[in-house]
């Protein structure tokens, strides 16, 4: 049997983590082919629901990540991201998801290295998980 290969849902600040993916790729660094990145104009636009939909139709990981706190476009859009993914933190076991698999992190526009590095561990973290029951129904 093949080894399971995670699927990880991004949901990635236009500001700031997009523009360091953007810098990661010219920079030609490489991150897995596991990451489905969406880009939001702000971590604060990411709704609960989306995060819950994500793991309910398959997703291993999710990831929603923005600019550093106090560096936001939008002034408060990340802290408003911190309280909800706190808040899924607590909602997600009621689901059958353990919250491990829910990730909050901050990678600024010329973070391209960090980003390369952040969605490799990423990968690593999913693979020593079992895989998402949602994801292996038929």
């Amino acid at each position: 049997m093949a080894e399971h290969e995670p699927l990880i849902i991004a949901f990635v600040c236009n500001w700031c983590t997009y523009t360091a993916a953007d810098l990661a790729g010219t920079s030609r660094l490489s991150y897995p082919k596991n990451i489905r990145m969406i880009r939001v104009m702000c971590t604060g636009m990411v709704d609960p629901q989306y995060v819950i939909k994500a793991f309910l139709e398959g997703a291993d990981m999710v990831i929603v990540s923005g600019c550093h706190p106090g560096d936001c476009h939008y002034i408060n859009g990340n802290y408003k991201a911190r309280r909800r993914i706190k808040l899924l933190k607590e909602i997600l076991p009621k689901f059958g998801i353990e919250k491990e698999r829910l990730k909050l992190t901050w990678i600024g526009a010329s973070d391209g290295i960090e980003f390369a590095k952040t969605m490799q561990e990423l990968v690593v973290q999913a693979k020593n998980i079992d895989p998402n029951p949602a994801g292996t129904e038929a």
